[in-house]
């Protein structure tokens, strides 16, 4: 889960925070409490978690818990990754 948060940080360092991120974002920093992202930035988010890892997104899963921090969305892509895996190797059993 490291490597995911690593690249969500990147993500959000370069597109909301133009690169300068000065060591003040914490995995468990609030993007919505600290202003690093509005509700349009949640959206780019969603759509740059979608692509990079090959996810589908519902919409009951945009929920705060899920995408207001590095610690959060690397956790909901953990466990979609998870679910995806898991599937596929039913899948393949069958």
């Amino acid at each position: 889960m490291a490597h995911i948060e690593q690249e969500v940080r990147q993500f959000v360092i370069d597109n909301f925070l133009f690169g300068q991120s000065n060591g003040h974002l914490s995995d468990d920093d609030s993007f919505l409490e600290k202003g690093l992202i509005d509700s349009l930035g949640i959206l780019n988010l969603v759509q740059f978690v979608q692509e990079k890892y090959d996810i589908p997104v519902e919409d009951e899963e945009l929920l705060p818990e899920n995408w207001d921090s590095v610690r959060c969305v690397a956790k909901f892509v953990q466990g979609k990754l998870d679910l995806v895996n898991r599937t596929a190797g039913e899948i393949v059993k069958n």
